[in-house]
């Protein structure tokens, strides 16, 4: 009985000795295997990642490609209002949006395109000198437009005016006049660049 009670308590000791050593190389052995699969399968989705994002974007390019890359201005027809709104000399309040001056003189009406001739800055009106001056280069010019002074070669353009079926001037700066002495153009006596009022 002696050795039946010795042996049962060595072969106790033993079995917890041997599972409890299987289990450490068990978990070490995945332990050390777990983290290089990881490393490997993040490498993999950055790696996907990149190629998607790559794609992704060439094909943005490639549909922006069907879209068109137009400017949209405004038109170059517009209303000003009616004769009477404007007193004799120069009227500056369409500078702004459309670039033009509304000048009216004791029996016309015309508009002067607000572009110096000599390299096409915006000259400005100066009230007290009654002239306009560009700040560019000082090309001077008087309140019909005409060049006196700086290295304006020419006169500033007129737009066409028209009246319509209601009364209100029409300008049109897609037909300019132009007076130019060294190529014999001119065309301030147009008809169509001035109005009668």
């Amino acid at each position: 009985m002696a050795e039946a009670s010795d042996s049962k308590p060595i072969e106790t000791k033993a079995v917890p000795a041997t599972a409890a050593a299987a289990p450490k190389k068990s978990e070490a052995k995945p332990a050390t295997e777990a983290p290089a699969a990881d490393v490997s399968i993040a490498r993999r989705r950055l790696i996907w990642a990149c190629i998607w994002g790559y794609l992704g974007v060439n094909l943005l390019m490639f549909l922006r490609f069907f879209f068109p890359r137009a400017l949209f201005e405004p038109s170059t027809v517009f209303s000003v209002g009616y004769p009477s709104d404007f007193n004799i000399g120069v009227d500056t309040k369409f500078q702004k949006d459309y670039r033009v001056w509304v000048v009216r003189d004791p029996g016309r009406l015309f508009v002067i395109y607000a572009r110096c001739t000599h390299l096409g800055c915006t000259p400005d009106w100066k009230q007290s000198e009654n002239k306009f001056k560009c700040p560019c280069h000082g090309s001077g010019y008087d309140s019909e437009g005409v060049n006196f002074e700086g290295p304006a070669p020419r006169p500033m353009d007129r737009a066409q005016v028209s009246i319509d079926a209601t009364g209100q001037i029409i300008v049109d700066t897609g037909k300019l006049f132009v007076q130019d002495p060294t190529t014999g153009r001119a065309e301030f006596d147009d008809a169509r660049a001035y109005l009668v009022v």
